[in-house]
């Protein structure tokens, strides 16, 4: 268990060797789905952001290096102006209050999430891969076996018979084999509108980058475009997703893959990602008491629904959602 009073002291003591001791207040900037939360230090002229990530539940000196790394080859993430790797403080860029999903809307969206595919595009062509952690078939199938323990068991309560262990078995080795097969990239892993913030320069300054890792180039693509928060028209992502395929084989990320091929991997990797998430929400609410990204779930069985419905081999398991699942929620 955190003692947030004690982590709380420890922050205030830490910046005040880092700042003028009098000059600076602390307030909640924000907190996420981890253990980490953030400060606001508003200063005279500037405001910076302060991370507390207690260790060893969280890493931020992974965060620190990657956010040198991205900064390097031009992707806006916060400088680090101080740190305590030991204790798990940083001190941060403040990017503002504006993440794109506060400013998103049908005659933005162009606009924003040009600027974000032109970042990405940065990103799965010039971030070194040598030391990212590999998304291989024993991870992915790590992240679909929260979708079975926390959402269908622990959370909706179903006992599957043995037929329906038997699909989900199917499915998930058809996504896991979906997603080897793609070209493998620097992938962020949370590439969505919550962690993408709205900034006067080079925007999008990109935060939340710390679980990085080498894996399908579709991923963070379909994390952006259908995305757990925010839905968009089927059209308008068919779009965007088909300007990024062009865009990836301008960029050499791509070689002779073609739209339709794209297409493919981009629907299954979504359906790994919001089978994943589904998971990933159901033990936040459960397990941590976090229970507001529930009302999210309605958005990701959709998307779920909507792939499977244009999906031969995922039939099956459409009808499961539809039958098993979606009354439950």
């Amino acid at each position: 268990m955190i003692d947030h009073v004690e982590r709380n002291h420890a922050l205030r003591q830490w910046l005040t060797t880092q700042l003028h001791p009098n000059n600076w207040t602390l307030t909640p900037a924000s907190s996420d789905a981890s253990f980490r939360r953030y400060w606001r230090v508003t200063l005279p002229k500037r405001t910076l952001i302060a991370m507390d990530a207690p260790p060893p539940i969280e890493d931020c000196g992974r965060f620190a290096d990657l956010a040198e790394q991205f900064r390097a080859v031009g992707i806006n993430t916060p400088e680090i102006f101080a740190a305590d790797r030991a204790r798990g403080f940083l001190l941060l860029t403040d990017f503002g209050r504006q993440t794109y999903l506060d400013v998103l809307t049908s005659t933005t969206a162009d606009r924003l999430y040009g600027d974000a595919l032109g970042a990405l595009a940065i990103m799965q062509t010039c971030v070194p891969t040598a030391n990212l952690p590999i998304y291989d078939a024993a991870f992915l199938q790590r992240e679909l076996a929260l979708f079975d323990e926390w959402f269908i068991e622990k959370m909706l309560g179903l006992e599957l018979t043995a037929a329906e262990q038997t699909l989900l078995t199917r499915v998930n080795n058809l996504l896991i084999a979906n997603a080897l097969e793609q070209p493998q990239v620097c992938v962020h892993r949370d590439f969505h509108s919550r962690n993408l913030m709205r900034t006067a320069r080079a925007n999008p300054g990109v935060l939340d980058f710390q679980d990085a890792v080498l894996g399908p180039v579709t991923y963070d693509l379909v994390s952006l475009l259908r995305d757990c928060y925010i839905a968009w028209p089927t059209q308008r992502v068919t779009e965007w997703a088909l300007g990024y395929h062009q865009l990836a084989r301008q960029s050499g990320i791509l070689r002779t893959e073609q739209p339709e091929q794209f297409l493919r991997w981009f629907d299954r990797m979504g359906m790994q990602r919001h089978l994943k998430v589904c998971g990933i929400f159901a033990r936040l609410h459960l397990r941590d008491g976090k229970s507001h990204y529930l009302a999210d779930l309605p958005r990701i069985l959709n998307y779920l629904v909507e792939v499977a419905e244009r999906d031969s081999e995922l039939t099956a398991f459409r009808a499961f959602l539809i039958e098993r699942v979606m009354p439950r929620i």
